[in-house]
């Protein structure tokens, strides 16, 4: 997406000379010939930056700059003087502008200034977002797993992040890391290089809602003694991710239908639209459509949304992947805590995946961290395990198995394959349908001849 600067000089052979400059080198200019109209733009538009000349006619480029600031805070303006006005200069600058250029620059000067205020925009941004983003809570943010049923996640995020304005509906369990998905489609996005905001539909009061979303004008109601932008603005050429859309209040949800239809929104207590460049990530743990037929959500709003769907597996479904993500959560606890845990015992393995996991990978993930901060010796082992998986019912492996598939000694005392894991999950799934192999070949996703080469290499009769 191409930077937007808008050029404020009532000279008009002037700012046609810097608009092309700038547009040649790759910048989306706009021009304004007043103060008045160069404040309509502002409040209709997002621009990354702005040349405002100090002299203008009827409202002075001084006033411009502190009504300019009132609408956005965070703006770049970059003023322009004639030789003589220092002081005006210096008194812009403690107003808040970012920088000043004498008049008579030339061409050059112009381009480099723009450059670097624009690289300083870029930079308050990153800082905003690392902040926002605290990488540091996500140290496990690739979506991990080898089963049939999370490759065909991974590919289909690859494919709808080459959409960058599509909107993606992510459904799935507590737990089977929705939000991580929505990194993901972001971080593989065109829009990697801007904001992915966060917002809790479920976390935030129903009466504050609407100015998160959309922000505030000074003065729309008591408290509002500052303006205030919201996420729609913040996110400006990047994504907002609204996790449990489903508690959304149906009074707000045509507001947001019509925000993600028209790219634009107005503040609260505002007069005009705001146009942005937002794209749409939104989660739920409920069956949307579900919600729509009890009218707690809007039909147009699910429609509009689930353009593109991403539905996650519960980590009951993904059992192959139970032992590898409970050893990459061992590697990263062995940095966290200073352990040097190696692996898993025979009978710890057989709970992991014998386990429901209602709580998915999160409680996954908890139960390998009171594991691993139990553990004195080498080897995790069934007692260091939480209490709820020693009481909880087991998944239907005939005990004669459990011998059978336990990992082969000679390659790792503590280590389990991958293809142990399939072996477990293929004969759970044959006897969950009474040994019926095309009942199961349909449940494991496959062909009754690779089921039946299964059989053979794994030795299940």
């Amino acid at each position: 997406m191409k930077e937007r600067i808008l050029i404020v000089d009532d000279e008009e052979d002037l700012t046609l000379g810097y608009s092309k400059c700038l547009s040649k080198v790759g910048y989306e200019v706009k021009t304004a010939g007043s103060g008045e109209e160069a404040l309509e733009l502002l409040r209709e538009e997002i621009f990354d930056l702005v040349f405002l000349d100090i002299r203008l006619p009827k409202m002075d480029g001084l006033q411009v700059l502190k009504k300019a600031l009132e609408i956005d805070p965070d703006l770049i303006v970059v003023m322009m003087t004639a030789h003589g006005s220092v002081q005006s200069a210096v008194e812009s600058m403690q107003i808040g502008a970012h920088h000043y250029l004498m008049k008579g620059f030339d061409h050059e000067e112009l381009r480099v200034v723009a450059k670097k205020s624009l690289q300083y925009n870029k930079l308050k941004r990153e800082v905003y977002q690392l902040k926002l983003q605290d990488r540091r809570r996500y140290p496990d943010t690739a979506i991990f797993g080898s089963s049939a049923k999370i490759k065909k996640v991974k590919d289909l995020i690859k494919v709808v992040a080459k959409t960058p304005k599509t909107s993606v509906l992510i459904q799935g369990e507590s737990g089977t890391g929705k939000e991580l998905v929505a990194w993901a489609v972001h971080n593989w996005s065109s829009r990697r290089e801007n904001s992915m905001i966060p917002i809790n539909c479920s976390a935030i009061p129903e009466a504050l809602m609407e100015s998160e979303l959309f922000g505030f004008e000074k003065g729309a109601f008591t408290d509002a003694k500052a303006m205030k932008k919201g996420v729609f603005e913040m996110a400006h050429g990047g994504t907002i991710f609204l996790d449990e859309i489903s508690s959304m209040n149906p009074a707000l949800q045509p507001k947001l239908l019509r925000a993600i239809e028209t790219q634009s929104f107005r503040r609260i207590g505002g007069i005009s639209d705001i146009k942005v460049d937002v794209r749409i990530i939104a989660a739920t743990n409920r069956n949307l459509l579900d919600c729509v037929k009890e009218g707690t959500f809007r039909e147009d709003l699910y429609y509009r949304l689930k353009v593109m769907e991403i539905n996650l597996p519960p980590l009951k479904e993904r059992i192959e992947d139970i032992i590898p993500m409970a050893k990459l959560f061992i590697d990263l606890n062995n940095k966290e805590f200073s352990k040097e845990i190696k692996g898993i015992s025979d009978e710890a393995q057989q709970m992991l995946v014998s386990y429901n996991w209602p709580g998915n990978v999160r409680e996954l993930k908890n139960v390998i961290e009171r594991a691993s901060i139990l553990c004195l010796g080498e080897i995790i082992e069934a007692e260091h395990l939480a209490v709820e998986l020693e009481d909880a019912p087991r998944r239907d492996v005939p005990p004669e198995q459990k011998t059978e598939v336990s990992p082969a000694e000679e390659e790792s005392e503590n280590a389990v394959s991958l293809q142990d894991i399939e072996k477990i999950h293929i004969i759970k799934t044959l006897n969950s349908v009474n040994g019926n192999k095309s009942k199961a070949a349909r449940m494991l996703e496959i062909s009754r001849s690779t089921l039946r080469e299964k059989l053979k290499q794994y030795g299940i009769a």
